[in-house]
């Protein structure tokens, strides 16, 4: 099984890597930055970047592909004055549509697996069942890539692809801040765990890395 993680040089990104590596299976990672190592260049704002990395893959059947890349710009902005424009931009372009042009630049390699899985990392701040305030570019674009995952689940079910969204709990990373209640491994083993069971019966799920449903 070869899996593919978008944003794998840090956080629960780097935790699910690992997991999957220690584990024995062919993994891919990549970073926006050019040179990381061991992982593929991707930036997922650049139509350019996806063909690039597409063409690099070049037949290869990707079995799961987690997008986890994701920027959270806005914490902490004042609602009187803060929110510019260029910054709901960029949250949209990493969250929304970087996802987007990543599962299609990668779909050839998707349908080469045959019954491909797409995980989508996404956030309970994208319910609206949990409105407390603040962090409106972050919770606005986690919801909207919440709709897409489901929308695609419906168009790729056909083709045996199943796709799931998920909360990754909240996680002591550089986001997540050392205040949260759990680690990137206890995230990553639980999100594993998730993808696994992810089928066709299961597609368009919304849940949490234990494998809680989440409201929407």
């Amino acid at each position: 099984m070869t899996v593919l993680i978008t944003g794998a040089n840090r956080g629960i990104g780097k935790a699910l890597f690992d997991h999957y590596a220690d584990a024995g299976a062919p993994v891919i990672g990549t970073h926006r930055a050019a040179g990381a190592g061991q992982m593929h260049q991707l930036d997922v704002t650049d139509p350019a970047s996806h063909t690039a990395l597409a063409d690099r893959l070049g037949d290869t059947a990707i079995d799961l592909l987690i997008c986890n890349a994701g920027v959270y710009p806005d914490k902490g902005q004042p609602l009187a004055d803060g929110y510019p424009s260029d910054m709901w931009a960029q949250g949209f372009a990493t969250n929304v549509t970087g996802v987007f042009l990543t599962i299609q630049s990668l779909l050839p390699h998707l349908r080469n697996a045959k019954t491909g899985k797409i995980a989508i990392i996404s956030s309970q701040m994208a319910s609206d069942t949990h409105a407390p305030g603040g962090s409106y570019i972050y919770r606005a674009s986690k919801a909207a890539v919440l709709n897409l995952g489901r929308n695609l689940a419906t168009d790729l079910k056909p083709e045996g692809i199943a796709v799931g969204i998920y909360h990754p709990g909240w996680v002591r990373t550089d986001m997540g801040t050392d205040a949260a209640a759990l680690s990137v491994d206890e995230s990553a083993a639980g999100l594993a765990t998730r993808f696994a069971a992810l089928n066709a019966t299961t597609t368009g799920c919304f849940e949490t890395w234990d494998g809680r449903a989440h409201a929407y």
